[in-house]
């Protein structure tokens, strides 16, 4: 009996960004963040990322009530941190709908649809022409 309670109170959120994907439950604990089997602290060195990633938590008072464990894949550690964002604010949503008005007005459940543009043809990158020379 003792299982299904603990399998009841694990809340799951997908988060993206661009290429990042971040996968993220929400179990009842005391406020520690692993990400990738690692401290925030060790994953994350800047502290303005471990800020963004503690966004959604701090906005909707669960910081310590939630131990929020992440597995996250692509790119770089920005963008990594906005989908670990977007990933817990959405985990909160399964745990407690009453957070949603928080969560949207503060812009925690929008994905951000910026994303790389295409190279295109007759062009070095996206938009990058190559180097003009007059002779």
């Amino acid at each position: 009996m003792a299982k299904s309670a603990k399998a009841e109170a694990k809340y799951y959120g997908t988060g993206r960004r661009k290429k990042y994907i971040a996968r993220v439950y929400l179990v009842p604990g005391k406020g520690d963040v692993t990400i990738n089997k690692r401290s925030i602290d060790d994953y994350f060195g800047l502290e303005t990322l471990k800020v963004i990633v503690r966004q959604p938590l701090v906005a909707t008072d669960t910081v310590d009530k939630f131990d929020v464990i992440v597995t996250v894949k692509g790119g770089g550690y920005t963008g990594q941190a906005g989908a670990v964002r977007h990933g817990i604010a959405r985990a909160l949503l399964q745990a407690d709908a009453d957070y949603r008005p928080t969560l949207k007005k503060a812009g925690y459940l929008t994905r951000d649809p910026r994303m790389k543009e295409r190279k295109k043809y007759g062009l070095k990158a996206a938009r990058r022409a190559p180097q003009f020379s007059k002779r």
